[in-house]
């Protein structure tokens, strides 16, 4: 029979699940240490802290069921920024599943990254919440580990890229939103239709574009590498990306902006241009957000259901964190159009 000094150095116990004490052994610090590094306190050295982590990921170390059973009862809803209604949205959904489920959410930043720094991991694993909702962010291959490895689940809402296979997520049906929001100015009678989306290499953007173009494509117009602009998603970039065009020989009569908070800007730049919405151009925007129905005109866009999202990511997550396994571990939910008094026949 091997003794305690022969099993520890194996690196595993008798039963062949790696503790604490074997990776401590491993990496040549105390069990207090490990202790610290798996519970995110700052008083280790960097050095030391990446080599515990190493040994962790490469054992695929999970805390034991009485170690889970010590966590909050906190879900964490990670956003790249909160300064938005449409980060608001997100929240309420959130918010009311989380309650009604005796939970409570904590709200975090990452001061417009898509991708959070270290401290965010730190702090989330000093707080060990049930289980992370990261809204609209990238979330590393290392960070994720790191939180798996302390059993906390990730759910993924509206996902900025392809989210690995082992991480769920929850999004909507960019594409025929796109395409619905094109073909209902299409239908109007416009030909010259501008596009003004969000950030190129985020996957929701480039959804609503592709949906534009085939949109375009399938009622046989021309798909016009001019009228196809990128911004960030905010009220600024649809004005900056769009009053550009109002210069064109040919300017657009339509435009498709990939958020409302860029519809709002086009609202702008046609206002400095001297055009009247709907009479001069038509403007569909995307989120459906409150703001939508009370501007002037009341915008038509698409209705992203964004507290429906935010509420089965945090079912989802809840349902992870209890060890259950999900119906779905992807989720697309429906868009729908939604017409209001900024669209019209051209003239």
């Amino acid at each position: 029979m091997p003794t305690k000094a022969e099993s520890s150095s194996s690196g595993s116990t008798a039963s062949g699940m790696v503790t604490i004490a074997d990776i401590a052994a491993e990496a040549g610090v105390s069990v207090p240490t490990v202790s610290k590094v798996m519970n995110g306190r700052a008083d280790v050295a960097a050095t030391t802290r990446e080599r515990v982590e190493e040994i962790i990921r490469r054992h695929g170390y999970q805390r034991r069921a009485d170690e889970r059973s010590r966590r909050s009862n906190l879900v964490e809803l990670m956003f790249h920024e909160l300064e938005s209604a449409w980060a608001l949205e997100i929240i309420r959904g959130a918010e009311q599943v989380a309650s009604d489920s005796g939970l409570a959410l904590v709200l975090s930043e990452s001061q417009g990254r898509p991708t959070p720094g270290h401290g965010w991991l730190e702090g989330v694993i000093a707080r060990r919440p049930l289980a992370v909702i990261s809204v609209f962010s990238d979330l590393t291959g290392q960070q994720l580990a790191k939180l798996r490895a302390r059993d906390i689940p990730v759910v993924v809402v509206d996902p900025i890229g392809e989210p690995d296979l082992d991480t769920p997520s929850i999004g909507a049906t960019n594409w025929n939103g796109g395409l619905t929001a094109t073909r209902h100015l299409i239908e109007l009678g416009h030909r010259r239709i501008a596009m003004i989306g969000g950030p190129e290499r985020v996957l929701c953007s480039r959804a609503r574009v592709d949906g534009y173009r085939a949109a375009l494509e399938t009622a046989g117009l021309r798909v016009d590498p001019e009228l196809i602009r990128y911004g960030d998603f905010h009220v600024e970039s649809g004005r900056a990306q769009f009053a550009p065009l109002l210069e064109l020989p040919d300017p657009p009569t339509a435009v498709f902006a990939g958020s409302d908070l860029q519809a709002l800007g086009v609202y702008e730049a046609a206002r400095a241009a001297g055009l009247r919405i709907p009479d001069d151009l038509s403007v569909v925007g995307f989120d459906d957000l409150p703001v939508a129905q009370w501007v002037g005109p009341p915008l038509t866009t698409v209705r992203q259901p964004l507290q429906d999202m935010a509420a089965a990511g945090t079912r989802l997550a809840i349902t992870l964190a209890r060890g259950d396994e999900p119906e779905h571990r992807r989720i697309e939910l429906a868009t729908s159009l939604v017409v209001r008094q900024s669209t019209a026949r051209p003239r």
